[in-house]
């Protein structure tokens, strides 16, 4: 099948998706914003008055998530080294989380330089080369757990995004060295075909 053939197969798929139709009506910039929904309606993540990072936020649905469900008196930061447009609610920071000055401009943002809550939808930019794409996925994920260990205040909650492969097993490992509970989510709005599943860990302990 040609390149073309199939990237016209995939957008008719995705304009017929059920949840893009859904979150064009209900105004959410992505169909990402169901899964930090389904996932949250069951755990019971997004509190009133709670503090959250969201990595990797571009185009922004989860954020729009966490602004409505953290009122009143809570407060969402967004980072992305891709611009995002206002969210209501919402301080953003555009840069790269592995740098000292955007980490700077981050902390400034949060209160009290800490969170509540960590979540990261990060995805590589694919290569098509299996092995890069792995070991690109499985950096963004580290750098998710780094940065959510340094600003979690106990007991803390951290949500990611990791794909199945042969690095699975080891992020799992590491987030149950971290944290009290890990438990996987696959929310049914990713997609049956897709490899990506959730980690949710909960209770950060002592460092």
């Amino acid at each position: 099948m040609s390149r073309t053939k199939r990237g016209r197969q995939w957008i008719q798929r995705h304009l017929n998706d059920r949840f893009v139709k859904q979150a064009n009506r209900e105004g959410y910039r992505s169909r990402a914003a169901y899964k930090l929904i389904e996932i949250d309606d069951r755990d019971r993540l997004l509190r009133p008055g709670s503090t959250v990072l969201d990595l990797g936020a571009a185009p922004g649905g989860w954020s729009q998530v966490c602004a409505e469900r953290v009122r009143p008196g809570g407060h969402v930061i967004a980072v992305d080294v891709l611009e995002m447009a206002p969210v209501p609610g919402v301080g953003f920071v555009q840069g790269d989380m592995l740098t000292d000055e955007t980490l700077d401009r981050v902390l400034a943002l949060l209160p009290g330089a800490m969170a509540d809550l960590v979540i990261s939808d990060m995805a590589p930019n694919l290569s098509g080369i299996r092995a890069v794409d792995a070991a690109r996925g499985e950096a963004l994920v580290e750098m998710a757990v780094e940065i959510a260990v340094r600003v979690l205040k106990p007991p803390g909650a951290f949500l990611v995004k990791v794909f199945h492969g042969a690095s699975f097993d080891r992020g799992l490992k590491e987030l149950r060295s971290l944290f009290e509970t890990v438990v996987v989510r696959k929310p049914a709005a990713s997609r049956s075909s897709s490899s990506e599943t959730y980690l949710l860990a909960r209770g950060l302990l002592k460092r």
